[in-house]
């Protein structure tokens, strides 16, 4: 049997124009169409015949891909007791496959050179939005909407006692999310050690408590994350600078902060040291967000301005030099100066010191293993998931491939479908996507229609004087349905996921438009937006359905 997922059709009409395209066919035995589901499955005599049908389907003017089984099609009968798993690593996408595998009736072995827990819970997602969210209130006591009527406060922050704070609660979770959980899981065995390659079949684990162990395995899963990218320039490595594991781990606030870099962590931290009390400088290569859709990156440039934050666009570092606690950086653009330097330029993959030409895995130059849907490797029994692959690096996405990996390696079929992944970047405003922009869309050839919604027309965001950014929504010209949404707002991340959601369910903006959605909330500005593709919004009453 072979699924297909169909873009276009708009009527049971085109799933019949489909239907009897298919079963004309040479080779094609069945044919089922739904139009409602939009699918297709075709029994076919030769099922390598699969790019012959997408093709047949595209050239009618539709847009047809291969419908692999979701992770929750696949089978829930464990395999055979007995299949032995390595897993390297101990993070988001390492726990989720060595829980899966327990549960599914393998046995585990768990390796973790550093810290138990990975990235998120020590040193990333967790700790910076503690960070972010203590930034945020001071920064809202000294300045709200609201100032007039509520006197504003000078504020004193105590960076040690906030990181104190912020340790413990990181401390809490990795406890209670990971080595709590490992504990109580007798068929994971965890070697605290670096692992490499032997092999295809083996790992040497240098152990950490001195002396070495070679683990053979079945099947392999690698999850080692990925760490900051620094980048070469003249005279930095001879410098204190921070990455994001040290920015986060400081107890004091530098007077003067220079962030090299331009997106998500870069614009992360750079506004909570500002609102903690550094005079903060960005550094950007060319604009802030220059991959997504322009518009990101313009709004949030004026939030930070407005806030005082310099943003200094198409700007080079060349060299940096460190003196009497003084960092001097010279750009294209002139001199500067700070008492730190934080380096947010990217991340590097985890595995240079895995030997994985022994076990023959392909990477790409920046280190990253190459994976197919289903998380393997071009191994057929060595799986990834996680930072250290070529998927997009979120903690999320990270445990969706380990659960799916966990399946694949223990008899199931399960992929991991990214067309419908939100992305939140945890600034303020805040910025949410999903989906497709206008330019994506076009390299796929999709015709496209799209509407800015700004946020003077939600009125939620005018209750609280904060109409500072936008909703985007891109659909298909042709069939109106949903493509994508961009959204920089105070808390579009409370409200990408109903249009995640929409997308999925490939509503058209127009079903989307009929939706209830309750009033005062921001999310109604998704349904504001896609009535613009029909409506004068600003000509509507408050709450008008």
């Amino acid at each position: 049997m072979i699924t297909l997922k169909i873009d276009g059709m708009t009527c049971p009409s085109c799933a019949t124009h489909i239907h009897d395209t298919l079963i004309q066919m040479p080779g094609v035995e069945t044919a089922d169409v739904s139009y409602p589901a939009g699918l297709a499955k075709v029994t076919a005599k030769n099922e390598q015949d699969t790019e012959r049908l997408i093709a047949a389907i595209n050239d009618l003017g539709y847009r047809a891909t291969l419908d692999a089984p979701s992770a929750t099609d696949a089978p829930d009968t464990p395999p055979a007791s007995g299949v032995h798993i390595a897993v390297i690593g101990s993070g988001g996408g390492a726990m989720a496959a060595a829980l899966k595998a327990v549960e599914r009736g393998a046995r585990v072995t768990l390796m973790e050179r550093g810290t138990i827990g990975g990235t998120c819970v020590n040193i990333g997602c967790v700790p910076s939005k503690i960070l972010i969210r203590a930034a945020h209130v001071a920064h809202m006591r000294r300045h709200s909407p609201f100032d007039n009527g509520i006197t504003a406060t000078a504020t004193a922050v105590n960076q040690r006692t906030l990181h104190a704070q912020q340790q413990a609660r990181v401390d809490e979770l990795r406890h209670a999310k990971y080595e709590n959980i490992l504990e109580k899981t007798p068929a994971i065995r965890v070697v605290k050690g670096e692992a490499r390659f032997q092999d295809a079949h083996s790992l040497v684990v240098d152990l950490a408590e001195g002396g070495r162990e070679t683990v053979t395995f079945d099947r392999c899963l690698i999850a080692t994350g990925a760490r900051a990218s620094v980048p070469a320039i003249d005279g930095l490595a001879a410098t204190p600078y921070w990455t994001s594991t040290e920015a986060l781990a400081s107890d004091t606030i530098p007077a003067r902060l220079i962030v090299i870099g331009s997106s998500v962590v870069a614009v992360e931290l750079a506004q909570a040291f500002a609102r903690l009390g550094s005079q903060v400088s960005i550094l950007a290569r060319d604009t802030l967000f220059s991959h997504d859709d322009p518009a990101i990156g313009e709004s949030l440039t004026e939030a930070f301005r407005s806030e005082g934050i310099d943003v200094r666009e198409q700007t080079q570092t060349q060299s940096v030099a460190y003196d009497q606690g003084v960092f001097t950086l010279q750009t294209n653009q002139g001199a500067i100066e700070a008492e730190q330097v934080l380096i947010a330029t990217g991340r590097t993959a985890n595995t240079d010191r895995l030997n994985l030409n022994a076990a023959g895995i392909h990477h790409d130059r920046q280190g990253r293993i190459t994976i197919d849907a289903g998380m393997r490797t071009n191994v057929a029994h060595i799986f990834a998931a996680g930072d250290c692959t070529d998927k997009p690096q979120f903690v999320y996405v990270a445990a969706a491939g380990g659960t799916r990996a966990a399946i694949n390696m223990t008899g199931g079929e399960a992929t991991l479908d990214l067309t419908t992944m939100p992305a939140v970047v945890f600034s303020d405003p805040q910025i949410a996507t999903v989906g497709l922009t206008e330019a994506q869309a076009q390299v796929q050839g999709i015709e496209t229609e799209s509407r800015t919604l700004t946020l003077d027309n939600v009125p939620r965001a005018l209750a609280n004087f904060e109409t500072q950014g936008f909703i985007k929504l891109v659909a298909d010209a042709k069939t109106g349905r949903l493509l994508g949404v961009q959204a920089v707002a105070g808390e579009a991340g409370e409200l990408i996921q109903t249009a995640a959601l929409a997308i999925r369910a490939r509503m058209t903006v127009q079903e989307l438009a009929d939706q209830l959605f309750p009033y005062l909330t921001m999310v109604e500005g998704i349904k504001l937006a896609a009535q613009t593709f029909s409506k004068d919004v600003s000509m509507l009453s408050c709450c008008a359905g």
